[in-house]
């Protein structure tokens, strides 16, 4: 955020009443450009790229809808995050504005306070956004000139990374610490019960392990409206947040690419794609069934479940460690990998003991 300007936002609605309340809320901690319709709205952005653009769905001539797809298929236009302001309230409008691009959703009438508070949060993300890519553009420079220095930059990206995730998803988390912490105890134990030792101990595990880090990058992806919702996620909700494992699975290719840490991004990418799939074959998103679900796919799953139980999330409370572990359990040959159950009965304790010592200060009152 630069901090010798105002940032600019532009309000779309075409009722005057909105656009004057509007301005008259946002003016004091933004440069607003009230616009009575979404012709304006393009013409001012042939002059001006704002910050944020808080848009109405019932118009005349373009709808917000409407107004939404033009602006997402542009390239110009398309990383303008967008919030809906509109008195259209059901869930099927909701997932409509989301579905196409949306960050947000607010609905008329809505509080002075909640809506600035939104906004501000939607602009700290943003630019966070901005900075992690100015930092991307850098490291690429960089490793032109001194690939020595690679692996530092490698780790300073995947810390900010997942730094971001983070706060996104849980403001005071140590989620990706934790899991990366179960994985090592899961790896270590493996081989030395010879369950999967070969395949292993073929891993190089400080790359491997490291790589897990990344396995909800997508969620970068998701809007915090469905991200942080504090209750259960409805159908449509949830088809969204699955995309997920897509979207982290794109993000890794495109990585990829440049043809920097192939290693590590090969395994980054398969943690990222199959974590979600279960062994009987019923979870996402391909359906994968048994051993052929990648090995990494499968601790995965143990780490990733156990610390969404242990933990309390927006939805539920957190289960004990007792409990936590009795569900892994009790999800052999059904959720997880039996073999990789049997080895996980083992470390009960040890997990126990790594969500207490990596605790967030949040609903792990069961870790004893």
């Amino acid at each position: 955020m630069e901090r010798n300007r105002l940032q600019k936002i532009m309000l779309v609605d075409d009722s005057k009443a909105n656009l004057t309340m509007g301005k008259s809320i946002l003016s004091g901690h933004y440069e607003v450009y009230a616009l009575p319709s979404a012709e304006k709205l393009f013409e001012f952005l042939q002059r001006v790229t704002p910050d944020l653009i808080l848009l109405d769905i019932e118009m005349p001539g373009l709808n917000g809808y409407d107004t939404m797809t033009i602006l997402k298929s542009d390239i110009r236009y398309a990383d303008i995050p967008v919030i809906f302001v509109t008195s259209k309230a059901s869930e099927s409008d909701q997932f409509e504005g989301l579905a196409l691009g949306a960050i947000d959703y607010v609905t008329k009438p809505f509080s002075a306070t909640l809506l600035q508070k939104r906004i501000e949060n939607h602009l700290l993300i943003q630019g966070q956004k901005r900075k992690l890519q100015d930092f991307n553009d850098n490291l690429l420079r960089m490793v032109k000139e001194k690939t020595s220095q690679v692996f530092g930059l490698q780790n300073a990206i995947i810390g900010t990374v997942t730094d971001l995730l983070e706060f996104r998803d849980n403001p005071t988390g140590w989620h990706v610490c934790r899991t990366q912490k179960y994985l090592e105890a899961l790896a270590d134990q493996l081989i030395k019960d010879g369950v999967y030792a070969e395949e292993v101990l073929s891993w190089n595990a400080d790359t491997v392990l490291y790589s897990a880090q990344l396995h909800d990058v997508g969620k970068i992806s998701i809007s915090d409206t469905i991200l942080n919702k504090p209750g259960k996620l409805t159908p449509e909700e949830f088809e969204i947040m699955k995309t997920h494992v897509s979207k982290g699975v794109e993000a890794i290719g495109r990585m990829e690419r440049f043809g920097y840490f192939s290693d590590f991004l090969k395994h980054a990418k398969v943690f990222a794609g199959t974590h979600h799939e279960k062994w009987d074959g019923s979870g996402y998103p391909q359906g994968l069934k048994g051993e052929v679900i990648p090995l990494e796919g499968r601790i995965m799953a143990i780490a990733d479940v156990y610390d969404a139980l242990i933990t309390e999330r927006p939805y539920k409370k957190a289960f004990s460690a007792g409990e936590s572990a009795e569900i892994i359990i009790q999800g052999a040959g059904a959720h997880f990998d039996p073999a990789i159950v049997g080895v996980f009965k083992k470390l009960t304790g040890e997990f126990a003991a790594i969500a207490k010592e990596y605790s967030d200060g949040a609903g792990l009152e069961g870790v004893a």
